[in-house]
């Protein structure tokens, strides 16, 4: 499958893009395409800008957060305390009736 099948290929302008890790990305566009600001880097995924000498930062990327980490930025000291309380009462509960009625079955057999 040719040119003659697809047509005519569209004209390309090469734009290269560098990274903070002094990579060099050139990939091409259309001309009547808008060339992006900034280009992912295909070798560290950092982002890339045309300017060698000031290439974009990399991103912040923050550190992992546990669910309880996560738990602890929404509620507060003394409501993760009434919510602890309150699920093990009610487990408390739960395993009091399971009991009952298993004592219930076992006298009755």
């Amino acid at each position: 499958m040719g040119e003659a099948e697809r047509g005519e290929a569209a004209p390309r302008i090469r734009v290269p893009f560098y990274c903070a890790n002094k990579h060099e990305v050139v990939p091409s566009f259309a001309n009547e395409a808008a060339v992006p600001h900034e280009w992912d880097c295909p070798r560290c995924g950092f982002p890339a800008g045309k300017d060698p000498q000031n290439p974009p930062a990399p991103p912040r990327t923050e550190p992992y957060k546990t669910h309880l980490a996560y738990v602890k930025e929404r509620r507060s000291e003394e409501e993760g305390k009434l919510i602890l309380d309150e699920a093990l009462a009610k487990l408390r509960a739960e395993r009091a009736e399971i009991e009952a009625h298993m004592k219930a079955n076992a006298n009755a057999n």
